[in-house]
């Protein structure tokens, strides 16, 4: 059993074009946790503290071994690598999951400068919201002192790419087949603009963005058990080989696919992406 809890609250339908949900954790024990998060093609907001109020999280190591010692309330963008949350409990965590586009819609943000990157929320926000979120006396109050401050952006005069975010929303619609040139038969752009488009946009390349939401479509295969081989999962997801399949599997999530369909590790799995207890 994952020793944090989650629950997903819906955004307000005023939101629902830019934000995909709000997630809150909790962990009530004192000793300390480690959080193994795969990439999941989402940016979003994070709003972390301790009952001291400090923050939740220690540090964050990726892969490549950069280590990031985040604010109490921080805005990330994509990220494509796997990273290692280090956290101190016991912890009150609110994530706002963005859509893949919402770094521009909302904040008018060239997205591809917080790729494997962060800001302090206070730096977009007019007021002091760190300070609001940490006085707020209940999840739902930091829920609505969040979603307001969003709906304040929105109806900022920020220019939305139609074109990429139908192309986003093409992607997972057509996940098990989409590549780069299916993508731009559809767009009618030269491959240049359209790649430029979609990084400002999205925060990464087409062709990584794709991989990663892929690889998160196969580990929620897996963990359905409803695949007896993972040959059967990599067809379905129309990877060229399986040898491709496991090492983008590997790639992202630091396991090998047969430890995910065993459950060997404290695997957790919802609408938002794949973690697991560091072990």
């Amino acid at each position: 059993m994952n020793p944090v809890q989650f629950e997903i609250v819906p955004p307000p339908e005023i939101l629902k074009k830019d934000v995909e949900c709000f997630r809150l954790g909790k962990y009530t024990a004192s000793a300390e946790l480690a959080i193994k998060v795969c990439p999941n093609g989402f940016p979003g907001i994070l709003f972390q503290h301790s009952y001291k109020e400090q923050p939740a999280i220690k540090n964050i190591i990726t892969r490549s071994g950069r280590v990031v010692y985040p604010p109490i309330s921080f805005i990330h963008g994509q990220v494509t690598e796997l990273a290692v949350m280090n956290f101190s409990g016991p912890f009150t965590t609110l994530q706002t999951i963005l859509k893949p586009h919402a770094l521009k819609s909302l904040f008018g943000v060239d997205a591809s400068t917080l790729a494997n990157g962060s800001m302090d929320l206070n730096k977009l926000a007019t007021d002091d919201l760190n300070a609001q979120l940490i006085e707020a006396h209940t999840d739902p109050d930091r829920i609505a002192l969040l979603a307001g401050f969003l709906v304040v952006q929105l109806k900022s005069s920020h220019s939305r790419d139609t074109l990429i975010e139908e192309s986003l929303v093409l992607i997972q619609q057509k996940l098990n087949f989409v590549n780069l040139e299916y993508l731009l038969e559809q767009v009618g752009l030269s491959e240049r603009q359209f790649e430029k488009r979609f990084k400002q946009t999205a925060g990464i390349p087409p062709k990584l963005y794709i991989r990663i939401k892929r690889v998160n479509e196969a580990m929620r295969l897996m963990d359905t058990g409803l695949y007896e081989r993972l040959t059967d999962v990599a067809y379905a997801l129309n990877y060229y080989d399986q040898s491709h399949f496991i090492r983008d599997i590997k790639a992202f999530s630091g396991i090998v696919p047969k430890s995910i369909s065993q459950k060997v590790y404290e695997f957790r799995q919802d609408r938002v992406g794949f973690s697991y207890l560091y072990a």
